[in-house]
């Protein structure tokens, strides 16, 4: 059974949401029809522990479901056979201003996922549509804040992919190194939740980049540990409805406490591979 966890604010909380207003965006998913852990490149993935596919599935279509009754628009990739984790479409690129940036993946088992989804892209009219030349993967690593642009590196994309995601989009781009490899993604350990307000867990960076985050964002959410270790950064907000794993209880009342309106749904055999809600979720910017 799948669930979607939508509470009711206290009377102060709802006078904060009410400052706030979602928008309706366009998100791309791929149903994870051929979904499986027989490999290991992240620290959450163990190929001995069995996958339950129609379950993914189900915990999947509940996230679609969500978005859709939130008023957001889902496209849907088809799957390819033998790409289990295409499911994790914020790894597949990066649309910006109406131009799609495909991703160059690290590790051989999720390379050929690059040109599917450049060729998505193409066919869905980003002009002009590329594959990155540096390792860059994709949302997993760039995540936009008003028109900046956070960069992970650390563990998958290189900083030299930075400058060309800079150059290419025309946006300044703010590296962050990751430290810890259970957060081996930007999207495992950060969340941005409006154009200028973000959450993150600060054990997930270097020194140096903390300091970063600090100075450009005084009022951040900080992730407890439990919630990090549940992936409950992993998340998609539309400025005021934000959609996280219901696992990371903590952080649904700290986004409460900041007027944010939590909306928790399972994704726990997701999770078996190391994904969740942002993980499966790349936004298409027109």
């Amino acid at each position: 059974m799948t669930t979607t966890t939508i509470t009711t604010p206290a009377p102060a909380q709802a006078s904060r949401a009410a400052s706030r207003s979602g928008r309706s965006k366009h998100f791309l998913m791929c149903r994870p029809e051929h979904f499986e852990v027989t490999y290991a490149i992240n620290p959450w993935m163990d190929p001995t522990t069995p996958v339950d596919v129609a379950l993914a599935l189900a915990q999947w279509e509940n996230l679609r479901a969500t978005y859709e009754r939130l008023g957001h628009r889902v496209d849907v990739i088809e799957p390819v056979e033998g790409l289990p984790d295409m499911v994790f479409a914020a790894n597949g690129g990066i649309v910006l201003d109406g131009r799609a940036m495909a991703a160059r993946f690290t590790h051989v088992e999720r390379q050929p996922e690059g040109e599917t989804y450049r060729t998505w892209f193409d066919e869905a009219g980003s002009t002009p549509a590329v594959q990155a030349t540096n390792q860059n993967e994709g949302e997993g690593d760039f995540l936009v804040v008003g028109r900046l642009i956070l960069a992970g590196t650390g563990f998958r994309t290189s900083v030299t992919a930075h400058r060309e995601v800079s150059d290419y989009f025309d946006v300044p781009v703010v590296p962050l190194e990751l430290v810890d490899p259970r957060f081996y993604h930007l999207d495992t350990a950060l969340a941005v939740l409006d154009e200028s307000t973000i959450a993150y867990y600060p054990d997930a960076f270097s020194d140096a980049s903390n300091q970063t985050l600090r100075e450009r964002f005084p009022d951040a959410i900080i992730a407890t540990d439990a919630d990090a270790d549940v992936l409950g950064l992993n998340a998609v907000s539309d400025g005021l409805n934000v959609v996280l794993t219901d696992a990371a209880t903590g952080m649904h009342e700290q986004l409460r406490d900041h007027g944010f309106n939590p909306i928790g749904v399972e994704l726990g055999e997701l999770l078996k591979a190391g994904g969740s809600v942002k993980c499966c979720t790349l936004e298409i910017r027109p």
